[in-house]
């Protein structure tokens, strides 16, 4: 059987029409035969979001945007179909918010509730209204602008009652007085640059030494706390009543010196009285005597042989000198 060219076209052109929608959804992220679970969300206002747009939670990409639709004919509701990709338990009471960023497209964020029931295939997911990074940029420059504006105009007609006040040489005095502020603007943003204004190094020093200071906050807090410790030491130690120890220590020692000093004890005397002296210096001369005759003449004081011969010999009139004592001649 012989295929015309027309069933050709026809068989080829279905195929590339099939492959384009697979493709395409492919590149969006769709499991083509793989049935994805659907949930529904009700928002007032969808602005930045689009289909395929992601639907996260605490970051993670669970699944995205597979339709935006009006709810009612009033369109006081939108709905957005999400196609879940991810096989995740959603409480019942968890909420999503679209989050929407100056660079970033929009997003769904779901925040997981603590409820033990999970979200089935078809229900509805709470919604909350938070605005986006960019509706917050402009609630804030709005009134900006609006001030902004005011003081221009304000400005404006200053200017003009100014020069309706003076006459045309006035104005060139004002015009130079002008042109003296601009030079010592440009004087000032001079000694202010970054570079090679001296109040900028100042600053740049200051910046050093906090940024040091910072750096060894460490070690100038343990130094404080070691200071603190010996000052509480020191007072806890009882330094008065040491002091008057030593004071009165020092009392009865000058006490004892006084007394050696004096002529009444047995010590100031001894030390002070050149005839005691005298006269312990002859006792013990005279006790060396009586020890060196007892050495050399012991018969004389002790005998204890009958038969022995007396010694006659006369007494020692002064103790031997220390070269007989050494040498041991009687």
């Amino acid at each position: 059987m012989k295929i015309s060219n027309e069933t050709k076209i026809g068989v080829l052109t279905t195929l590339s029409i099939v492959l384009l929608i697979l493709g395409f959804n492919f590149l969006k992220g769709n499991k083509i035969f793989e049935h994805n679970r659907k949930i529904y969300a009700l928002f007032k206002n969808v602005d930045g979001l689009e289909t395929s747009d992601a639907v996260v939670i605490k970051g993670l990409p669970i699944g995205t945007v597979a339709e935006i639709s009006a709810a009612d004919p009033d369109l006081k509701e939108i709905r957005v179909t999400i196609n879940l990709k991810k096989d995740v338990h959603i409480p019942k009471n968890s909420f999503a918010y679209i989050s929407t960023g100056l660079i970033s497209s929009a997003t769904i964020v779901i925040t997981r509730g603590d409820s033990q029931e999970y979200l089935s295939d078809g229900d509805n997911l709470p919604t909350v209204e938070k605005s986006g990074l960019v509706a917050q940029v402009e609630t804030n420059i709005n009134p900006i602008v609006t001030r902004l504006n005011g003081t221009l105009a304000s400005l404006d007609s200053l200017v003009e009652v100014v020069g309706s006040m003076f006459d045309p040489r006035a104005k060139n005095n004002f015009s130079s007085i002008l042109n003296h502020l601009a030079a010592s603007s440009a004087s000032l943003q001079l000694m202010l640059n970054e570079e090679s204004g001296s109040l900028a190094k100042s600053l740049g020093n200051v910046n050093s030494f906090t940024g040091n200071l910072a750096k060894n906050n460490d070690h100038v807090t343990h130094t404080l706390d070691n200071l603190d410790k010996v000052t509480t030491n020191l007072s806890n130690t009882k330094i008065q009543e040491t002091v008057a120890t030593i004071n009165s220590t020092m009392s009865e020692l000058k006490g004892v010196i006084t007394k050696l000093n004096s002529s009444n004890g047995s010590l100031g005397l001894l030390m002070n009285d050149k005839k005691l002296y005298q006269n312990l210096e002859g006792t013990t001369r005279s006790l060396n005597t009586l020890l060196d005759d007892v050495r050399l003449h012991p018969k004389r004081y002790v005998n204890i042989s009958v038969f022995g011969k007396k010694d006659k010999s006369g007494p020692l009139a002064a103790p031997l000198a220390d070269s007989s004592l050494k040498s041991g001649t009687p």
